[in-house]
Parts: C-alpha cells; sequence; structure tokens
C-alpha cells in the first residue's frame, strides 16, 4: 500500500477542510459543465459503499445520498471543492431497480463522460473487500483502458473482513492491475464506517487538486 508522508496527511486534510459543495447534476452528455477544475470520478458496483465513502471523505453526513437500494444514483452528480477540485459521484453499474432502456442511457452517458472529458484527472474505481473484482468492474476497466484514462483500485468495507484475506485481496488486485494499461500501480484501502485509509485517500487526491491560489 503507498506510503504517504505527514506533509501529504496534511496536504488532504486541508483540502477536504474547506467547504464542498454540490454543483450539479448531470443525465445527458449536453448539460456537462464547461471547464472548470480538475475532477476525479467515483465508480462502483451498486451499494460499493460509493456515497458513504464520498462522505467520509468530505465529513458530511449526507453529502453524497446513501441509501440501500442499488442504483439510486442516476446521473453524474458534480461536487466542488474549494474551487480547486471537482468530485464526480457516478451512477452505480452491475445492478439497478431501473428499466433496460435507463440502464442503457445511464452507460451511455458514462462511457461518453469516460471518453471525452478533458477535466478528468482519475477515476477511482471502487471494489467491496468482501466480494473482489466481479466482471462488471472488469468491463470499465477494458473501458478505461481503451480510453487512456487513468484510474486507482480503492478496496471498500475493509472493516468487514480479516487482516489476512484483505492482504490476499489486496496482493491480487495489485498483480491483476499491472496488467491494466490505465490502471495506477497501488492499491488503498478504506473503511467509510471506521474511518480507516480515508486520510491516505485524501492524501491522493490532493496530488490531483489545483494548486492552492497565492496569498
Amino acid at each position: 500500500m503507498t506510503a504517504f508522508d505527514d506533509d501529504a496527511i496534511e496536504a488532504g486534510r486541508l483540502l477536504f477542510a474547506q467547504a464542498c459543495e454540490f454543483r450539479l447534476g448531470v443525465a445527458r452528455l449536453d448539460q456537462l459543465p464547461l471547464g472548470g477544475p480538475s475532477e476525479v470520478a467515483f465508480a462502483g458496483r451498486s451499494n460499493v459503499g460509493k456515497s458513504s465513502l464520498i462522505n467520509a471523505l468530505t465529513g458530511r453526513r449526507a453529502l453524497a445520498r446513501t441509501s440501500n437500494t442499488p442504483g439510486r444514483t442516476r446521473q453524474l452528480n458534480f461536487f466542488d471543492l474549494g474551487g480547486r477540485l471537482t468530485i464526480v459521484d457516478m451512477p452505480g453499474y452491475g445492478y439497478a431497480r431501473a428499466s433496460k432502456g435507463e440502464i442503457a442511457q445511464w452507460n451511455r452517458l458514462i462511457r461518453d463522460y469516460l471518453r471525452g472529458r478533458v477535466e478528468l484527472r482519475c477515476l477511482c474505481l471502487l471494489i467491496d473487500a468482501r466480494h473482489g473484482i466481479k466482471p462488471s468492474d472488469e468491463e470499465l476497466m477494458e473501458m478505461l483502458d481503451e480510453a487512456a484514462v487513468s484510474y486507482q483500485i480503492v478496496l471498500t468495507k475493509v472493516d468487514k473482513v480479516k487482516a489476512g484475506a484483505l492482504a490476499a485481496l489486496t496482493e491480487s488486485v495489485r498483480t491483476a492491475m499491472k496488467k491494466r494499461a490505465a490502471a495506477r500501480p497501488d492499491v488503498l484501502a478504506t473503511s467509510a464506517q471506521k474511518g480507516s485509509g480515508v486520510a491516505e485517500l485524501r492524501a491522493f487526491l490532493a496530488t490531483l487538486a489545483e494548486p492552492e491560489p497565492l496569498v
């Protein structure tokens, strides 16, 4: 796992100490905002814990809506973090209580966004540590590799697996990512409920943010 020094951890803390506000929701490609700070998108299978992790990162209980119903997020939700970084909460994939037409529309929006978004610096691909990488995750990885969009694997719900199983999963994922053209080489492990790994993920995201404005 990537080691972050005290300065990196502090940079992440300061970034996420800034106001984080909902900017807009996008259901069609022509609604995407023009320009703006660097973007980091969060994607994962439905119920992977994406909204909970975004809330933990920002220290807000309900910035991103959480639900036990898979497929609750049905658009690209843009959040502005102090004018230095835009967080994009993407619809979950793999399952959704929606019609085939709606699912196809969401998938088309995701695909078009990933392939043509200049501001997108990185995608955080969330993987439930209890289940590991699934075929639908691999499909997204193929799309990201093809589009040359850098992505970072982030394990979620690591508090729900034993240390030995987590270590084995982390190593297997790291090995698999070596064969992926656009994947970052390391793996971040997090628990939104316990807070583990949140500081390290903040530190990583701080490396992608716009520089602090000069005083």
